[in-house]
């Protein structure tokens, strides 16, 4: 099978990995492994670019933010690709839609509509999605909330749209009472039921989190990153001795973190 000469021209930009990707899921001469996937298949690499972009952007690595939003771009045409296949949709299509879209959300910008500040840039936005699920009869206020996102994201979108229908505590100090009364709970709760309660317990940490204007999934990046960070010097001051944690023991092991501690706040 003779290849399409946009494959390898240099300058040809989205037209170009579009033909890359057609090449790949062709029945005769394609790659067997593309061929092999389906919507359920690609979905959780979607969701793992996507968070190598997010973690690009924390490291601030520009080049690789480069090669990962190409990766992420990727996904894209790899979903329309399939859905080209299947009768469903085409990468136009799916390009003239987010086009049209961003238009119509931005009538400040491509219209007559004068919006003077990102808070009510926010309210306005919100307020035309609403008039969108409204067209699509989503009747619900959580109807169209993603269930493929993240747990703790997903657990804000939730209660953001609650919120606005009046469904919040209005003070965080209500939130932290509630975060005490699931982690006794939790504490408490029968072997069969710890699932449960820690999820509650979870839940209700995203809230506190929101209403901290905090980004819980950010936040625990963050954590997971320090912890990394933390424990590598315990197994740094340990090689140094010649050591490794396994022939070290919790008490030694926690100075060491206390050390790392005082020396990352002490810069």
């Amino acid at each position: 099978m003779a290849d399409d000469p946009l494959i390898h021209d240099p300058e040809g930009g989205l037209p170009r990995l579009a033909c890359i990707m057609a090449r790949l899921r062709a029945p005769e001469g394609g790659c067997p492994w593309d061929l092999e996937q389906d919507f359920a298949s690609i979905a959780p690499y979607t969701i793992e670019e996507a968070y190598e972009v997010a973690d690009a952007i924390a490291r601030q690595d520009w080049d690789g933010l480069k090669g990962e939003l190409g990766d992420l771009l990727f996904q894209s045409v790899y979903h329309a690709q399939m859905a080209e296949e299947a009768g469903y949709f085409t990468l136009d299509e799916v390009l003239r839609g987010i086009a049209d879209k961003m238009v119509a959300r931005h009538p400040h910008v491509f219209g007559s509509e004068v919006i003077d500040s990102a808070e009510a840039q926010t309210e306005a936005w919100e307020a035309r999605k609403a008039r969108e699920r409204a067209a699509k009869a989503l009747t619900g206020v959580l109807d169209d909330v993603p269930v493929g996102h993240a747990g703790l994201t997903r657990a804000v979108k939730l209660q953001n749209r609650a919120a606005r229908v009046g469904f919040d505590w209005p003070e965080v100090g209500q939130v932290v009472d509630k975060i005490a009364e699931e982690a006794r709970e939790l504490t408490e709760a029968a072997p069969e039921d710890r699932f449960e309660e820690y999820g509650d317990l979870l839940f209700v940490m995203a809230n506190l989190a929101r209403h901290l204007d905090i980004d819980p999934e950010a936040a625990l990046r963050a954590a997971n990153d320090k912890f990394t960070r933390r424990f590598r010097a315990i197994e740094a001051a340990l090689a140094a001795q010649g050591r490794r944690p396994e022939d070290s023991d919790l008490a030694e092991m926690d100075a060491l973190w206390d050390a790392a501690k005082a020396a990352e706040k002490s810069r």
